[in-house]
Parts: C-alpha cells; structure tokens; sequence
C-alpha cells in the first residue's frame, strides 16, 4: 500500500482545509487509516482515525467537533475536513494505514503504511 497525502496549505484562522490520503493497492479499501500530525518540537499525534468501514471514527480532543474524517472505498481515498482552524492545528499532517485496527489509535507504531506529509499552516 503506498499512501499520498495532500491538500495542506497556509490558512488563517478560523479557514478550513480538506486534506486528502490516496492510496494505491486493493489492501487499503479494508485498511484502519489514521490522520497524524507532527508541529515543529512536538511529538507526533493522532487527529482522528476510522476503520476499514468507516463505521468506526476516533477524534483526538483538540479536534472533536471541527475535523470530519471520512473515506470513499470506490475511489481508495480518506479524507480529513478540517474546519475552524486554529494556529495550533499548524503541522505536518500524515495519513497512515494497516491491516489490522490497532489496540490505540494513538500508536503511530501499529500503522505499517505512512504517507509523505503534508503541512497545514494557520495563522492567526
């Protein structure tokens, strides 16, 4: 599975971004898929997080109730509607993906597949 990640961009606050995560490979389309993001000095942490159908949505605090996460099985695409941007969503924003869905959605370390990044800039 090979993952792109696009649609960052500099905004200023209160604008919103759609990023999107295209994947190749028929793997994806039952793949759980999750939104990281990494500021400059910070540890990498999850945004948000669905299952292979969808069914199942996981919203990191900071973004509950502004960012949507969603996914087209047809097309092979996940996508994050980010909403109300505020300058601490400024980040690189990484999309990942597994096989399996992981114990937490928090551990970067159970998604096999990771995308280039792409940055969302907001200011204020």
């Amino acid at each position: 599975v090979q993952l792109q990640a696009s649609g960052g961009g500099a905004v200023q606050a209160g604008a919103s971004l759609t990023l999107s995560c295209a994947a190749s490979g028929r793997a994806f389309r039952t793949a759980a898929v999750a939104w990281f993001r990494q500021a400059p000095g910070r540890e990498r942490e999850v945004v948000a997080a669905i299952n292979w159908s969808g069914g199942v949505t996981y919203y990191a605090d900071p973004v509950k109730g502004r960012f949507t996460i969603s996914r087209d099985s047809a097309r092979n695409t996940v996508a994050l509607q980010m909403n109300s941007l505020k300058p601490e969503d400024t980040a690189v924003y990484y999309c990942a993906a597994d096989e399996s869905r992981p114990l937490r959605w928090s551990a970067a370390e159970m998604f096999k597949y990771w995308g280039q990044g792409t940055l969302v800039t907001v200011s204020s």
